[in-house]
């Protein structure tokens, strides 16, 4: 039997947990949250991304309870929060400091909310039990936080946050203090916690791999604004708009000018080269500004000239080798240069092209996402 795609946001009977409705939030003269309509549903693993400054932390604050919108409502399992004060939501925040108190140990951080909730001794106990072997950290609980690496120290935070069973919880770049490799451990754990205890994540991060590694969806933002809401699949293979498309992941982007015929669409786009060609769903007027957005991986290059559309002659200018793959910077007879890439599949000695050589790009009709803004 096919395992049932987690999709709420599809259901058109499935209550969103969370429902922003044109929410403004204004500090004096600025506006850091310019009017927002956006729906997060129980269990999701939703992530805020966007540069410093776009309102993705703004928006987190509103929901915990640290800021109030200037206009709109903000709801939380069909109530509106703003009257509820932060100690008092099914809300918990988890901060980038991780903020867990020096002096105690790693059980009493964990018990600490437990307790001023007045929780009794044996209740405590379970649950802190429970939250130490959900975040593997039975083995540490009497250490202080000094005591422990930075990973664990985010365990234990984490730990604390999920030990009252909130709704929601909130992590503010939970990640930022670690080093890459434990990172993207640290990630695949989060997504493991999350979806054994059914809790709504939302998480802040400027960082686009771990947003895509970890949500369910991303809304990508950008002053005050979200400029898209989807899959992290669809973010990367179908962006709404240069920018989307700029922000995630690598992408050669080429303006020119559309000549429509059905779903196939002429390119031109350089005085003296040939049009590109590209397969749209959306209907171009002739002559009216268009973009392709084409990621390096989908660009072929070869010694030989190859048939088939998009084929454009260049010499390397640059090569990024990352390992795993070797980014070609080819720059064509018209100033732009493209990015190409190739997995790396022999030994670096083997490599076929270096600087300076002439080479041949190409990609398919279907490799390029036509944009119009």
């Amino acid at each position: 039997m096919p395992q049932k795609v987690f999709a709420p946001w599809e259901d058109q009977d499935e209550k969103p947990l969370i429902r922003f409705r044109d929410v403004t939030k204004r500090f004096g003269d600025f506006t850091a949250i310019d009017q927002i309509n956006l729906d997060i549903y129980a269990k999701e693993f939703f992530a805020l991304l966007g540069p410093s400054g776009c309102g993705k932390t703004t928006l987190m604050r509103m929901l915990a309870g640290f800021e109030t919108p200037t206009e709109g409502v903000i709801e939380l399992a069909g109530q509106d929060i703003a009257p509820v004060p932060p100690n008092q939501r099914a809300v918990n925040m988890m901060f980038q400091s991780y903020a867990l108190f020096p002096h105690l140990s790693v059980w009493e951080n964990i018990a600490f909310g437990l307790k001023r909730e007045k929780k009794d001794k044996g209740t405590i106990e379970t649950r802190v039990s429970e939250m130490l072997k959900l975040t593997r950290l039975e083995k540490f609980a009497r250490r202080k936080p000094h005591q422990i690496s930075g990973g664990q120290r985010q365990r234990v935070a984490l730990a604390r946050s999920l030990a009252k069973a909130p709704k929601l919880l909130l992590l503010d770049e939970p990640l930022g203090a670690l080093d890459r490799k434990l990172r993207e451990e640290t990630q695949f754990e989060l997504m493991d916690i999350q979806e054994k205890t059914g809790t709504t994540f939302v998480i802040v991060t400027h960082d686009q791999e771990e947003a895509m590694t970890v949500a369910s969806r991303v809304a990508v933002m950008d002053e005050g604004k979200l400029m898209q809401v989807a899959t992290p699949d669809r973010i990367y293979e179908a962006p709404s708009s240069v920018y989307v498309a700029d922000f995630i992941g690598d992408v050669n982007i080429i303006e020119g000018k559309a000549h429509q015929t059905g779903d196939r669409l002429q390119v031109d786009w350089a005085e003296g080269q040939p049009a590109l060609s590209a397969k749209t769903t959306d209907d171009y007027s002739l002559g009216q500004t268009c973009y392709l957005a084409i990621r390096p991986e989908k660009v072929a290059i070869s010694a030989e000239r190859p048939t088939g559309a998009n084929v454009l002659q260049g010499e390397v200018l640059d090569i990024a080798y990352l390992g795993n793959i070797s980014t070609y910077h080819v720059k064509l007879p018209t100033g732009h240069v493209i990015k190409a890439q190739q997995a790396n599949t022999r030994r670096i000695a083997r490599r076929p092209f270096t600087w300076e050589d002439k080479v041949w790009i190409s990609w398919s009709e279907t490799a390029a996402v036509v944009l119009n803004q």
